[in-house]
């Protein structure tokens, strides 16, 4: 390469990245490829942000205003109760979770060790699965992203997921093409799910891409694992949620998690499923101890909203 050549590259990551000084020893120790890489991560996801145009809908379990239900609830939990009415401003959410390769990237460009790399959950990993992260990670991640793009990143509130999840607030009980669940037909295959990963698991989340996105763009939302948001849990929040952009409450100890895993029924991915988990993801063991949980469950999404 020439000396020209590494000027303009050098030029185009300070401006990609204007927290990134030259005198910092991360950026020092990078070399021109890996500022490549970089850059080309920052372009994939603007490339692959959905706009999602404000409105307003039904949120939580649309059961009794849904046909062919008589009035009844799709599910028996209390804390995706009462429906309730939610107006969002527009935002944007990436079509796909954070994969291992983006996170991967991702702590290259911070300086940060790489996560999973030993251990049962090194088996997990693979380029296209979506990375399994802490809540804290998760918020690092889209944070950094803030910082070096024309564009606020953010984890999604909870009810900006689920009016995603829905098409806009359609009443979809998954977040499919058609609110369906079919496995082969908008569902991968078990034997897709199984070669994604070294483990030949079908309950390890991988991105696939073969099968339709829901009408607005978005793939397997709801439908490959947990996913966090924003929002601090409580179980009671709906009876008090604000109609405008609401954002949960002001402090918790657990975070609210969207989705199910690939181990569950189908009941655990609707789109208006709610679960909380420490934003640790560890869990209080039967001993009573903290415990880590399986990481490669917890996975994640940004939200964008221009500055």
């Amino acid at each position: 390469m020439s000396i020209s050549s590494s000027i303009v590259i050098s030029v185009i990551f300070l401006l990609i990245f204007p927290g990134c000084k030259e005198s910092d020893s991360n950026s020092q120790k990078l070399t021109i490829s890996d500022q490549e890489k970089i850059a080309a991560l920052i372009k994939k996801t603007e490339d692959n942000m959905i706009f999602v145009k404000g409105g307003t809908f039904q949120m939580g379990d649309f059961g009794p205003i849904d046909e062919g239900t008589n009035g009844l609830p799709y599910s028996v939990d209390k804390d995706n109760k009462p429906l309730h009415t939610v107006t969002l401003d527009s935002y944007s959410i990436s079509a796909t979770q954070v994969s291992y390769d983006d996170f991967d990237t991702y702590t290259l460009a911070t300086g940060k060790k790489p996560i999973n790399n030993s251990g049962i959950e090194k088996k997990y990993r693979a380029p296209n699965v979506p990375a399994g992260v802490t809540w804290y990670q998760a918020n690092d991640y889209c944070s950094w992203l803030s910082a070096n793009t024309d564009s606020t990143y953010k984890l999604p509130t909870e009810a900006q997921w689920e009016f995603a999840a829905r098409s806009r607030g359609q009443l979809y009980i998954f977040g499919t093409d058609d609110g369906t669940y079919e496995r082969g037909k908008n569902i991968p295959t078990r034997e897709e799910i199984r070669r994604s990963t070294k483990s030949n698991s079908l309950t390890s989340p991988s991105i696939i891409k073969s099968k339709p996105s829901n009408p607005i763009g978005i793939y397997q939302m709801g439908l490959n694992g947990f996913e966090w948001t924003n929002d601090w849990y409580s179980e009671n929040y709906y009876n008090t949620s604000p109609q405008l952009n609401p954002q949960g409450p002001d402090s918790g100890s657990k975070k609210v998690e969207r989705g199910g895993g690939l181990g569950e029924g189908t009941t655990a991915k609707f789109t208006f499923n709610r679960r909380s988990s420490l934003p640790d993801a560890s869990f209080i063991a039967p001993n009573d101890k903290l415990e880590t949980g399986a990481m490669r469950e917890h996975t994640f999404r940004c939200i964008s909203i221009t500055k």
